[in-house]
């Protein structure tokens, strides 16, 4: 693991979802919702898989939001406008109010106000719309950038998104912190971009000393992940 100094980034990007609050923390919440919405979802999950895993060409998809919802109509095996429909309800809208009584993992705003103050760019990369969280707990406010994959037509961790981060930042992916909770979509997809990386994990994974050969920085929580970077930075 390397440890990272702040000079060697001028901005940090995050994503959200597991990132900026816990799974768990949600999960428990849907449960019902998912439960009701059973067929949907096993049909919308196999989706997303595939449409990570094959992406229409290096630039992603021309129309991602058709493309999906014509993935989805086969499987669901309804027309693609019946699929648009049950995909806003049960997902996009239909997740919206579950956000609002979510709370942000400790200390994930102090930090990022900390990095704003130390003359960071933030911002945020999700595969969902950021704007389905509201004002992301306070958060939105810092961000110089929010963007969805979606938008882009391309999920992580295709490269593509990382790279409009970096375009539209103004800033070479060398010198970008981005920071997430999956390994293959936030550590792997980044780093093959040549962004620096920092993968959020559980306590009990941190408990048991978990580390990520690939990530310059693995922590568990972000007090941790601030005395990393700020106490490394007075070096």
């Amino acid at each position: 693991m390397h440890i990272l100094n702040l000079g060697e980034i001028d901005a940090v990007a995050f994503d959200i979802d597991g990132t900026l609050y816990r799974n768990s923390s949600l999960y428990l919440r849907l449960v019902p919702h998912y439960l009701a919405n059973l067929r949907f979802f096993r049909k919308y999950n196999a989706v997303r898989k595939e449409l990570r895993a094959k992406p229409e060409n290096a630039e992603g998809y021309t129309d991602f939001f058709a493309t999906q919802k014509e993935l989805l109509a086969q499987k669901l095996m309804c027309t693609p406008e019946q699929a648009e429909q049950q995909l806003d309800k049960i997902v996009y809208s239909g997740l919206e109010h579950y956000f609002r009584r979510i709370r942000p993992c400790t200390a994930a705003l102090k930090l990022i106000c900390r990095l704003k103050q130390a003359g960071m760019k933030i911002a945020l990369l999700s595969d969902f719309p950021p704007e389905q969280k509201g004002e992301i707990w306070g958060i939105r406010k810092e961000c110089d950038l929010l963007l969805s994959t979606e938008e882009i037509g391309a999920l992580k961790p295709s490269v593509k998104p990382f790279k409009v981060l970096s375009d539209k930042l103004g800033i070479p992916p060398q010198k970008i912190l981005y920071i997430g909770n999956s390994h293959n979509y936030d550590v792997a997809g980044p780093n093959k971009l040549g962004m620096k990386t920092a993968w959020f994990i559980p306590r009990i994974k941190g408990f048991f000393g978990c580390r990520s050969s690939l990530a310059d920085i693995t922590f568990c929580s972000y007090p941790q992940l601030a005395r990393i970077i700020f106490n490394s930075s007075s070096d």
